[in-house]
C-alpha cells in the first residue's frame, strides 16, 4: 500500500445534525464533527450504537443533509448523492429477483453505461471479488458471506474515488467476516482495486485496529469525536502481536475516557439527559448480575482489563459498555482507563444471596437512576397506589424521543420488578405496590 497520503478526499466542517423527536423534542445525534479524510488511507469510525457514526456516513454519502456545517467531497460541497461515491451497507440489500450479475449491474445501468461496457465491468467486479462462476446465482442461492461479496462488487463496478462501509462485516459469522475482511485488505494493500481512500463505520475494536490506518472514537449523547487514533503498524496485521494489543488497549482507555466517575452530570456524560429525562438502555438484571460475578471470581478479583473481558465473553462494544454503564450508573462498578473494577456495594451483591441482593439493588436503584425513584413517589403518593404506563411515558416523550421514552421506561421496569420497588401489570399497562407502606 502506497505510503504517501496524496491529497484531502473529503472534508467535514463542525457539522451538526438534529432528528425532531415527537412532541416536538429535538434528538442531537451529531455536534461539531470535524474529519478530513486523505487518499491512500482508511479511516474507522468506532463507538457504541447511537454515537451518530451512521448518521455521519450517510451525511457524507449525499444521502442526509446536515443541520449545520459543510461537507467538502474533492472541493465541492456535497448537496446530494455524489458522482464518486459508492456505500456497502450491513445487511447485503440486493434484489432477489436479479441475478449477481444484474444486480452488480444496477449502478452503471443508473449511470447510463453503454451495455457492453457494462457488462465487462460488472463481470470484471465480481471476477475481482472473488465470485466468478456465480453471475448467473441468485440471492437465495448465496450464503451470506457471498451475498456481502456481491454488495462490495456492486459498490466497486462503478468505480468510486471514496468507498463508504457501514459495518459490512457485523451481519456475518466471524470465520466468514474474517475471511472476507482478509480479502478486502489483500486487494487494498495489493493496489487492485479502483478506489482511494475508506471510510467505515464499525463496533469492533480489533476490526478497527486490523483495518484501518486511523481510527475515531465517537462518544454519544450527542454524538462526537472524542479521540483520534493513528493506527501505524505494517500489514500484515496480527491480533495477538503485543503492538496490536497495546492499540486496542489505547481505544478501549479512549472510550472509558469518556464516561465519568459518576452518574450526576449533565447531558452529553453516561447516559443523555439529567434527572427523569435521562434516556437507559435496557440491559437485564441477569447480564447485570453475571457480569458482576464474573468480576468478583477469578481470575479478576473485582478488576479487570476491558479488552480482555470482551475476549474472555465473546462481547463486542455494544454488548459489554451498556451493562459496564449501566453497573457504573447504579454505583456497582467503575470505568476508568480501559479497566472496570467493583465497587464495595458490588462486591457484596456478587457475594450475597437473592433476598439481600434484591435489598441492594432497590437501594442503588432509588439512589441514583431518577426515573425510578420518580415512578416510586408518584405509586407512594396517590391513595390508589396505581398509575397508568402513559402517565410516565407522556412525560419522558417531552424530553426524548418516543423510542427512547420505551426503551427506558422498559429498562426501569425490568430494573423496579427485580428490586420489587413497584410492580407493573402488563395486560393492564398500570404500576403499583403490592406492599404499599
Amino acid at each position: 500500500m502506497a505510503t504517501v497520503l496524496d491529497s484531502t478526499l473529503l472534508d467535514v466542517r463542525g457539522v451538526r445534525h438534529v432528528f425532531q423527536g415527537a412532541g416536538g423534542a429535538d434528538f442531537v445525534a451529531l455536534d461539531n464533527v470535524n474529519l478530513a479524510l486523505r487518499e491512500r488511507e482508511i479511516v474507522g469510525l468506532l463507538g457504541r450504537s447511537g454515537s451518530g457514526k451512521s448518521t455521519l456516513l450517510r451525511i457524507v454519502a449525499g444521502l442526509l443533509r446536515p443541520t449545520a456545517g459543510p461537507v467538502v467531497y474533492r472541493g465541492a460541497p456535497v448537496r446530494g448523492p455524489a458522482e464518486g461515491v459508492a456505500m456497502v451497507f450491513q445487511s447485503f440489500a440486493l434484489f432477489p429477483w436479479l441475478s449477481v450479475l444484474e444486480n452488480v449491474e444496477l449502478g452503471l445501468e443508473a449511470q447510463g453505461v453503454a451495455q457492453e461496457e457494462m457488462r465487462r465491468r460488472a463481470l470484471a467486479a465480481i471476477d475481482l471479488i472473488g465470485l466468478d462462476g456465480f453471475e448467473s446465482a441468485y440471492p437465495r442461492e448465496l450464503s451470506g458471506g457471498m451475498r456481502q461479496r456481491v454488495g462490495f462488487a456492486r459498490a466497486l463496478v462503478v468505480h468510486p474515488n471514496l468507498l463508504l462501509m457501514d459495518e459490512p462485516f457485523s451481519a456475518l459469522d466471524v470465520l466468514t467476516a474474517e475471511t472476507l475482511r482478509t480479502d478486502f485488505l489483500d486487494l487494498w494493500i495489493e493496489g487492485r482495486m479502483p478506489i482511494k481512500s475508506v471510510l467505515m463505520v464499525t463496533h469492533n475494536i480489533e476490526e478497527a485496529v486490523l483495518m484501518c490506518d486511523r481510527v475515531l472514537v465517537f462518544a454519544p449523547n450527542p454524538g462526537r469525536i472524542t479521540a483520534e487514533l493513528k493506527i501505524d503498524l505494517p500489514h500484515p496485521r496480527h491480533p495477538l502481536d503485543p503492538a496490536f494489543r497495546s492499540l486496542v488497549d489505547d481505544i478501549y482507555g479512549a472510550m472509558t475516557a469518556q464516561i465519568p466517575a459518576t452518574a450526576r452530570q449533565p447531558r452529553g456524560g453516561l447516559f443523555p439527559g439529567i434527572g427523569i429525562q435521562m434516556v437507559l438502555p435496557r440491559v437485564s438484571t441477569n447480564r447485570l448480575s453475571g457480569l458482576m460475578e464474573t468480576l468478583a471470581a477469578e481470575p479478576y478479583h473485582g478488576r479487570a482489563d476491558l479488552p480482555h473481558l470482551a475476549h474472555a465473553l465473546h462481547m463486542e462494544v455494544d454488548d459489554l459498555f451498556p451493562i459496564a454503564e449501566t453497573l457504573q450508573l447504579l454505583r456497582f462498578a467503575e470505568l476508568a482507563e480501559g479497566d472496570i473494577a467493583l465497587t464495595e456495594p458490588g462486591r457484596r451483591f456478587a457475594g450475597a444471596d437473592l433476598d439481600v441482593r434484591k435489598r441492594l439493588f432497590a437501594e442503588h436503584l432509588l439512589a441514583y437512576v431518577p426515573l425510578a425513584a420518580h415512578v416510586r413517589r408518584v405509586l407512594d403518593d396517590r391513595p390508589s397506589h396505581r398509575a397508568p404506563f402513559m402517565r410516565f411515558r407522556e412525560e419522558l416523550e417531552d424530553h426524548m424521543s418516543e423510542h427512547d421514552a420505551e426503551r427506558t421506561l422498559r429498562a426501569v421496569i425490568s430494573w423496579g420488578r427485580y428490586a420489587e420497588a413497584f410492580s407493573y401489570d402488563e395486560q393492564a399497562a398500570v404500576f403499583g405496590l403490592e406492599n404499599p407502606s
